[in-house]
C-alpha cells in the first residue's frame, strides 16, 4: 500500500514532470520509473489466465498509480503519457468508471494517442471499453450505472468514431434506461440501429414499443 507521503510525492512528481520543458514526460526520471513499474504489472497480468482474477489484481494496483494520475491531470500539459492511458483502461476493467472518465475527458481535451499495444484511438477505446462492460453486466444481470454510459456518449459525442463502436454504447444506454425511462431509451436504440443495422436492437425495440403501448392502453 502506498504511504499518505509516497502519494504526496508521486503527485508533486507527475506535476513537476508534466510542467518541465525540458525534453518532455519520456525523459523524465519519475516518469521512467512508473513505466517500470507499470510493466512489472503487466508482467504479472500475462502470469493471469482468469479475467476475472486480472480484473481483481487491476483493482489491487489501481490506488499505487492514483497520485500519479492526480499529478498528471494536476499539471494540465497534454503530455502523452503511456501511464496514464493505460490506467484509463484497467480503471474499467476494475469498475472504476469514475476515474476512467476523468482520464478519458483530459484524454479527448488534449487529443492523447492510446499506447502503441492499442490499435483504436482513446475516443473509441473508452467508449467500446464502457459498452463492453455494460454489456457483462447485463449479461450477469447486474446493475450498471446508467450515467456512466451518458457520460461517456458526452464525452466522445464530438469525436470522430467508428459507427459500430458509437451504436454499441448507445445500445447499451438505452437499455441501461430501459426500465426508468422508456421513451427515451428507444430514441438510444433508434440511433444505434441507424448507425449499425446489425447492433442487434431490433427486438429491444418492438419489446419496448409493445409495453409502452400496453401501458398506455392500461392507463
Amino acid at each position: 500500500m502506498t504511504s499518505p507521503a509516497r502519494r504526496h510525492f508521486l503527485r508533486k512528481a507527475a506535476a513537476q514532470v508534466a510542467v518541465n520543458d525540458g525534453g518532455g514526460l519520456r525523459d523524465a526520471t519519475h516518469y521512467e520509473r512508473m513505466l517500470m513499474k507499470l510493466a512489472e504489472d503487466k508482467r504479472r497480468l500475462k502470469q493471469i489466465q482468469s479475467n476475472q482474477a486480472k480484473a481483481e489484481y487491476k483493482r489491487k494496483v489501481l490506488p499505487e498509480y492514483q497520485p500519479w494520475v492526480e499529478g498528471v491531470l494536476l499539471g494540465e500539459t497534454g503530455q502523452q503519457d503511456d501511464v496514464l492511458m493505460t490506467v484509463m483502461l484497467w480503471a474499467v476493467d476494475a469498475g472504476n468508471y469514475l476515474t476512467a472518465l476523468m482520464i478519458g475527458a483530459y484524454a479527448l481535451r488534449f487529443k492523447l494517442a492510446m499506447p502503441d499495444t492499442y490499435k483504436r484511438d482513446a475516443a473509441n477505446t473508452l467508449a467500446e471499453e464502457i459498452a463492453d462492460a455494460a454489456k457483462r453486466a447485463r449479461d450477469e444481470k447486474t446493475a450498471f450505472d446508467a450515467a456512466v454510459l451518458k457520460n461517456a456518449l458526452s464525452l466522445t459525442e464530438a469525436c470522430d468514431m467508428f459507427d459500430p463502436v458509437r451504436a454499441k454504447l448507445l445500445k447499451e444506454t438505452g437499455l441501461a434506461i430501459e426500465q426508468t425511462d422508456p421513451q427515451a431509451a428507444l430514441e438510444y436504440l433508434a440511433r444505434a440501429k441507424s448507425l449499425d443495422d446489425k447492433v442487434g436492437v431490433v427486438k429491444d425495440i418492438e419489446r419496448i414499443t409493445r409495453n409502452l403501448k400496453n401501458s398506455a392502453g392500461n392507463g
